[in-house]
């Protein structure tokens, strides 16, 4: 089998591992500094879920570091399966929650105006964390591609 970018155990998946864990740290960096994010199902979903892709994407990137310190293969079924469901739930949480985030908003600031007048709501911080969600999303979607790769070429 031909060997892919980001697989675990690698270098490159190491790297895909740290950029996941970073985009979402830096989204829930950013929304949890605002005002009154808490107000908004929406903003705590992107919150949590986010919190869940930098626990997901840290212990991964830990055994990658472990695996390239002791030269570990970690190419075997069971692993590579529970990489492969892992890696679509968090993808899927992670578009869900970066989408929903992203409609409110745009109904903020174009629709509402609510970053202007009395309201004066930080949009251009919601909009900073909607778009790390995104990146890490595309992250978390490729890595989720490549895991089913190389799910369907072990079984």
């Amino acid at each position: 089998m031909k060997e892919l970018l980001g697989r675990p155990g690698s270098v490159s998946g190491l790297l895909l591992r740290v950029s996941q864990f970073s985009c979402a740290g830096i989204a829930i960096a950013v929304m949890v500094t605002t005002d009154r994010f808490a107000e908004f199902t929406c903003f705590c979903y992107l919150v949590s879920s986010m919190a869940l892709q930098v626990l997901w994407s840290l212990g991964l990137a830990c055994l990658d570091i472990y695996a390239l310190s002791k030269k570990r293969d970690l190419q075997n079924k069971l692993l590579v399966r529970l990489f492969v469901v892992g890696d679509w739930v968090t993808a899927t949480l992670s578009l869900a929650a970066a989408s929903s985030s992203s409609g409110i908003a745009i109904l903020f600031v174009r629709d509402f105006h609510f970053c202007t007048g009395r309201w004066g709501l930080p949009c251009g911080s919601y909009k900073l964390a909607v778009s790390f969600a995104f990146v890490t999303w595309i992250l978390t979607s490729i890595s989720s591609h490549v895991m089913f790769w190389i799910l369907s070429a072990l079984v």
